[in-house]
């Protein structure tokens, strides 16, 4: 079928009858921890590909080594929202959420070694998080942390869009 978009990696299948125009604002940025976070972090990208929202990669870039993180912060600086996913024990969302201001929603994922536990410890630890205004959603759902975001960011761009409608009246 010649009209469906395959992403192996992101593991998705899509049809797009009209592409949505691109919103207008600063890319959403997805980070990853690691690399064996990519596929969660581009089911999120395939999702915002979808409703039309911008995004950066910025892979690769857990507290393991953190030097990788802070050679990122301009440019995550400028993103409009973030997207982290992480697995092991799910530190990074917390330390990016001390970083920045933009929104973070955390996605734990269900890789790992030892304890894990297939994802729990990560979400576990995302959800005990002490920067403020973490969101996380569930264990491997790049799809709902990328919904948020594109929720978030399109009823920005709605309002603003009312409130300028109504300046010039």
């Amino acid at each position: 079928m010649p009209e469906l978009h395959r992403n192996p990696v992101a593991r998705t299948l899509s049809c797009e009858a009209r592409p949505r125009p691109p919103l207008a604002c600063a890319p959403v940025a997805l980070v990853t921890a690691g690399t064996s976070d990519v596929p969660v972090a581009e089911e999120a990208a395939e999702t915002l590909r979808l409703v039309g929202v911008p995004f950066e990669r910025v892979f690769d870039v857990g507290v393991a080594g953190i030097h990788r993180l802070f050679a990122e912060l301009e440019r995550l600086t400028r993103a409009s929202a973030v997207i982290v996913v992480a697995g092991m024990e799910g530190a990074l969302p917390g330390v990016v959420g001390g970083l920045l201001a933009a929104p973070i929603v955390a996605v734990p994922t269900s890789v790992g070694y030892g304890v894990a536990a297939g994802g729990y410890a990560a979400l576990l630890g995302m959800l005990s998080c002490c920067a403020a205004g973490v969101t996380v959603v569930n264990i491997d759902n790049g799809f709902g942390a990328a919904m948020a975001v594109a929720r978030m960011l399109l009823h920005e761009a709605a309002s603003a869009e009312r409130s300028c409608a109504g300046a010039g009246r």
